[in-house]
């Protein structure tokens, strides 16, 4: 190895910032706790669907408006590893040398999922508060909008960013061929999701592409590689493998 090589490696191994895996792993941890927490503090209840009838909506939040409080502070929380991790992930494939739009769109999307989330979290801390759930029709429609904001909104931006990590490194060789295309199938799902605002039944994608995007995160962060080095011997790899 190069002198040039050895100062390259050590440079990426002093810049490389948060681990974007354990970034992940902290995201979806809290964000679960966010879903844990409406049953645990509501006494085993569960948010009432926007698609009910509005008095039962309002009546919930009346009911357990702390459950609503805790699940959108909770929430608000994940979204900030979230957005640190598409950071994160960009600036490694930029020191990775990646010079395609891929990175770029994967941050964009990685920052507007994040913001969506925090955007959904604030909404449902609303609905805690009785000064708001006093006028029935005002609670649905900020049901309604917190859940376009955490369903269509946050899987749209997070399929961008499991495509704009997924196709460079299917490109390039930077994680496994299968968890490369892996990605592109989730980041498809997500892109579509956004037909579920007329078509209802297609709602099903909306968990599939939060939770599936959410895992293949925590996979990609582990294993992208941080130095142009390991990206290097992974592409080796692979070639051997075929």
């Amino acid at each position: 190895m190069t002198g040039r090589a050895v100062s390259d490696d050590r440079s990426g191994a002093r810049s490389g910032g948060p681990h974007p895996g354990v970034l992940a792993v902290v995201s979806l941890g809290i964000f679960l706790a966010s879903l844990a927490a409406i049953p645990v503090v509501a006494g085993g209840q569960w948010f009432v669907s926007p698609f009910a009838p509005a008095a039962d909506a309002a009546e919930f939040f009346r009911q357990y408006g702390v459950a609503a409080e805790v699940a959108g502070m909770l929430q608000f929380g994940s979204a900030v590893p979230l957005g640190i991790f598409a950071a994160t992930a960009y600036a490694r494939q930029l020191r990775l040398g990646v010079r395609v739009p891929g990175p770029a769109i994967g941050f964009f999307g990685g920052i507007s999922a994040a913001v969506f989330l925090m955007l959904s979290g604030l909404i449902t801390w609303l609905l805690g508060r009785p000064e708001v759930t006093a006028d029935t029709a005002l609670a649905q429609a900020l049901a309604f909008l917190a859940f376009l904001t955490s369903g269509v909104g946050f899987v749209t931006g997070l399929g961008l960013l499991v495509a704009g990590i997924a196709v460079p490194s299917l490109i390039l060789g930077f994680l496994p061929r299968w968890l490369a295309w892996a990605g592109l199938v989730i980041a498809a799902i997500s892109e579509l999701s956004f037909l579920s605002m007329v078509l209802e039944p297609l709602q099903v994608l909306l968990p599939v592409s939060r939770f599936g995007g959410l895992v293949w995160l925590i996979a990609a962060g582990f294993l992208l590689p941080n130095r142009r080095a390991a990206a290097n011997q992974e592409r080796r790899r692979q070639a051997a493998a075929r």
